[in-house]
């Protein structure tokens, strides 16, 4: 079943990204499926307040005091000890908000992305989004039990359900993200 759904998934994407012009009064917000511009966190993590120095692209150490981050389309990034690898995944609020995920497509081992380039993509019941990177990087792996267990991300979105492992390219991008609690102040004004 599995098998079938990554077959079809990348036409399914094509096709649903592509909008269709539908009259303005019947357009839907897009915070109705799955709200982007908002930020939450519910890390309770021990390494979020390690300071960890990593070396910038202009050959100076970036001290992160916190290894996991938010960004404000509903994703989170959290840096492996080392600074040089990051696991990436979408926040508790948004798998709340999608309702009973029933399918996640991963990204290929060794794709370069961009900050706001698609790591993976989830579907639900209710609707489907692309899961953005939120910073440079290359993809190492992608969670393979995900392809089985798509609904490990309503039950453990930010810690067993992480969609893609990166290698971290640019670690200075990481101070351009939201701390826990910009991103709780962010979700809670929605």
């Amino acid at each position: 079943m599995a098998a079938v759904a990554r077959s079809i998934r990348p036409l399914a994407s094509r096709m649903l990204s592509q909008r269709a012009p539908i009259a303005a009064s019947c357009r839907v917000s897009p915070v109705a499926g799955f709200p982007r511009g908002s930020v939450r966190c519910f890390s309770q993590s021990p390494l979020c307040m390690i300071v960890l120095p990593i070396h910038g692209l202009d050959g100076h150490d970036v001290e992160l005091t916190q290894l996991k981050k938010y960004t404000d389309s509903h994703e989170w990034i959290e840096l492996a000890e080392g600074g040089k690898t990051a696991k990436i995944g979408i926040t508790e609020h948004a798998a709340n908000s999608l309702g009973d995920v029933v399918f996640v497509e991963l990204a290929e081992e060794g794709r370069e992305v961009s900050p706001g380039e698609p790591v993976g993509a989830v579907e639900s019941v209710k609707s489907a989004s692309d899961v953005l990177s939120p910073v440079t990087g290359k993809v190492i792996q992608g969670n393979t039990v995900l392809e089985d267990n798509a609904k490990l991300i309503n039950q453990s979105a930010e810690k067993d359900a992480w969609i893609a492992e990166i290698e971290v390219h640019k670690p200075d991008e990481l101070e351009g993200l939201l701390d826990e609690a910009a991103y709780k102040e962010t979700v809670a004004s929605e």
